[in-house]
């Protein structure tokens, strides 16, 4: 089956140009360009949905909790615009760079399906909220925004195959979405899913959307034509519903394949819409593709026209957070690595949106607060390579942190001056994720007797040498070949030190001291 071919070809070659040969051709389509375009259905993270009071719906709902009459299309019932809907879009917009209309107006959108009881979605076909913008990636590609628009989700529809029937949730009909559809810049599988990627990045970043694909909160269908060099674009199809960056791209891919097929035994691609079947790894025929008429739009004459002023686009301008790229340049200046960089942000990419569109505190927030007065470099160890992987071993988010920003920046201080240990600070942290103290760890260090004792003077010296002592009378061998000049010995008697003093003493004096002990009186 061709399908199954496709699906073993394209797989091992995710990885960002590794097709590309020379002359910037594709390998796996030599003599072929590809153009694609994508449109993206971000759900907007408000309480409520898009025109009604209803709570919007969390996929664990039982199903049709979350309906009002006018979701349901009761007869009589009107819509009402949800301000927080309009405040979240607006703030992709300006991160996309997009020009914000001052007016815009909803449409109706028409077709006939049993998840869109009122026979009619509505969405803004003629005047969207906002036109134009660009996303420019990190291959180097600027990737042209054509619109972004307001409208309604349907609801969902399920077929049971023992019963024979379908079954209709009305829980995500009237959600508000934020379409935003690029231009066909796109030349790539690849290339389409680090555009999908970034975008999701910059959603989460302003807070408009969690942009959880898997969940459903963020689909996109993307649009495939091929051509050859020199040529002009050929006919586009549009391939439905993909809500894994893997997949779309495997679907891409597919699609090129088939339109490939087809020209080269001199058929013609037909219009049309299409789906994806994982499974098979194939694209399959869902029904040819409708144009604006088909769709018999109007002005939906239940909604006034949208009107901004410059006063309440100037106030969501004002209010906007930190843009990933802005970010991460911050956060470079400030002499971190890339790959810190890439954790503290792949940490800040699973930060939940909370229903008034802000972003809970992430990793970067965490950072800055921790940073303030100390060594950036120290801080982001502390945190990338201690906290996180405490966290982690305890199969606790970076949301479930119990360690205050207070409590980290209190342990890198103590470490720093000379007060206790690294070897005892990792202590510290561990004994405060597992007892979830809210005590400082100076505080906490006193108490269990973890202060380091002085690297130099006379002072704890008879603690040291007891310690030192008692290392070399529980491993009378490692001993002996210790005395007789096998140096690498030495090393595991002052771990054994170590491990008695709780990491309190100092490792060099340690070794000192053994060393001594170990030549015997001069």
């Amino acid at each position: 089956m061709r399908g199954g071919w496709q699906l073993r070809r394209v797989l091992p070659r995710t990885r960002l140009f590794s097709t590309i040969g020379e002359g910037g051709t594709d390998r796996r389509w030599p003599g072929w360009e590809v153009v694609v375009g994508l449109e993206v259905h971000a759900q907007i993270k408000s309480r409520s949905k898009l025109f009604s009071d209803s709570l919007t719906s969390d996929p664990s709902e039982s199903h049709n909790t979350c309906v009002s009459p006018y979701d349901a299309a009761f007869p009589g019932t009107l819509p009402k615009l949800n301000s927080k809907c309009v405040d979240l879009t607006l703030r992709t917009a300006i991160a996309l760079n997009s020009q914000i209309q001052r007016r815009s107006a909803f449409d109706r959108k028409h077709y006939f399906y049993a998840d869109i009881p009122a026979g009619y979605q509505i969405t803004q076909h003629y005047a969207p909220v906002a036109m134009g913008g660009h996303l420019d990636l990190e291959t180097g590609r600027l990737v042209r925004i054509k619109q972004i628009q307001i409208e309604q989700d349907t609801g969902k529809s399920t077929f049971d195959a023992r019963r024979r029937v379908s079954m209709i949730d009305l829980n995500r009909a009237g959600t508000g979405l934020m379409e935003i559809v690029s231009e066909p810049d796109m030349r790539s599988p690849e290339e389409a899913g680090v555009y999908l990627r970034t975008l999701q990045s910059i959603l989460r970043s302003v807070g408009s959307s969690d942009g959880n694909m898997e969940q459903g909160s963020l689909r996109c269908d993307v649009n495939v034509s091929v051509n050859r060099p020199g040529e002009p674009s050929g006919t586009r199809c549009e391939v439905k519903n993909l809500n894994s960056v893997k997949f779309m791209q495997v679907a891409i891919a597919c699609e090129v394949f088939r339109q490939i097929e087809l020209l080269e035994k001199g058929e013609a691609v037909q219009q049309e819409t299409r789906g994806f079947d994982e499974a098979g790894a194939r694209t399959f025929s869902l029904r040819s593709k409708e144009d604006a008429p088909d769709y018999r739009y109007m002005p939906d004459p239940n909604l006034p026209l949208l009107l901004l002023d410059q006063s309440y686009v100037d106030r969501i301008r004002s209010t906007m957070p930190e843009l990933p790229g802005e970010t991460r340049a911050r956060l470079l200046k400030q002499g971190l690595t890339v790959r810190d960089v890439d954790v503290l942000t792949s940490v800040d990419a699973g930060r939940e949106v909370g229903f008034d569109g802000q972003l809970g505190e992430g990793a970067v927030v965490y950072f800055d607060a921790v940073a303030i007065g100390r060594n950036p470099k120290i801080v982001v160890n502390w945190i990338t390579q201690d906290l996180l992987g405490q966290l982690a071993a305890r199969n606790l988010t970076f949301k479930e942190n119990p360690i205050s920003t207070q409590q980290l920046g209190d342990l890198v201080d103590i470490v720093q001056n000379g007060s206790i240990t690294g070897t005892s600070a990792k202590t510290l942290l561990r004994h405060m994720l597992d007892q979830r103290s809210a005590a400082l760890p100076s505080e906490l260090a006193r108490e269990m007797s973890l202060f380091a004792l002085p690297a130099d003077g006379d002072s704890g010296s008879s603690e040291l040498e007891q310690w030192c002592r008692d290392a070399m009378a529980a491993v009378p061998a490692e001993t002996a070949a210790a005395k007789k000049g096998h140096s690498g010995v030495i090393n595991r008697l002052v771990g054994r030190v170590m491990k008695m003093s709780r990491g309190r003493a100092n490792a060099l004096k340690a070794k000192e001291v053994l060393q001594s002990m170990l030549r015997g009186p001069d």
